[in-house]
């Protein structure tokens, strides 16, 4: 598009003639209503209280972009508090999942967290869940679990903030950590 000079006249435009891309089609109804279902809740800090999502651990392993730990298989991974499950991602590490969710209550709400890897039956995208549901379970076979604090776009918030090398401890896991044992995961020190 050639817009006009200042002083200068627009060029005339032929009464019927298209404007924009003619051959532009709007996305599908099924893709709108997904990428939707995506969206962020502007969730307000509310007095509403967690509870530990992990209670289920046998082994707290390390400290590096979240908080890694064992569970017996099929034990559930539940949610903290009200949860909006933002998306999957099917093959974050090793062809193991990440799903992150963002918290809708409590003096975290608004903020996004993830569990990844060694999980199965996950919470669909676009689903809101309450307290103690479950996001996930764990998986007969994986690297353990990964918990923690995320970005709005599934990065995890260790890689966004101070670029992770592979088994770093970093600023976001040591919080993640200080989290969970906030609320009486007595997942040590890691």
């Amino acid at each position: 598009m050639v817009e006009p000079s200042a002083g200068q006249q627009a060029a005339a435009v032929t009464p019927g003639a298209p404007v924009g891309d003619v051959n532009a089609h709007a996305p599908p109804l099924t893709e709108v209503k997904h990428e939707l279902r995506l969206e962020v809740i502007a969730a307000p800090v509310t007095s509403a209280g967690y509870i530990d999502p992990l209670r289920y651990v046998t082994v707290w392993e390390r400290t590096d972009q979240g908080v890694d730990a064992i569970l017996p298989v099929g034990a559930p991974i539940l949610a903290p508090g009200t949860v909006k499950v933002l998306a999957i991602i099917p093959d974050w590490y090793l062809a193991e999942p990440l799903v992150y969710f963002e918290l809708l209550d409590g003096p975290d709400a608004g903020k996004v967290q993830y569990v990844a890897e060694q999980i199965t039956d996950i919470a669909r995208p676009g689903s809101i869940l309450q307290q103690g549901q479950v996001i996930a379970r764990y998986a007969a076979s994986g690297t353990a679990i990964e918990y923690g604090w995320s970005t709005l776009n599934g990065v995890t918030l260790a890689r966004a903030t101070t670029g992770y090398e592979e088994g770093e401890v970093t600023p976001a896991g040591r919080s993640m950590r200080a989290w969970l044992n906030s609320l009486g995961a007595n997942a040590g020190n890691g």
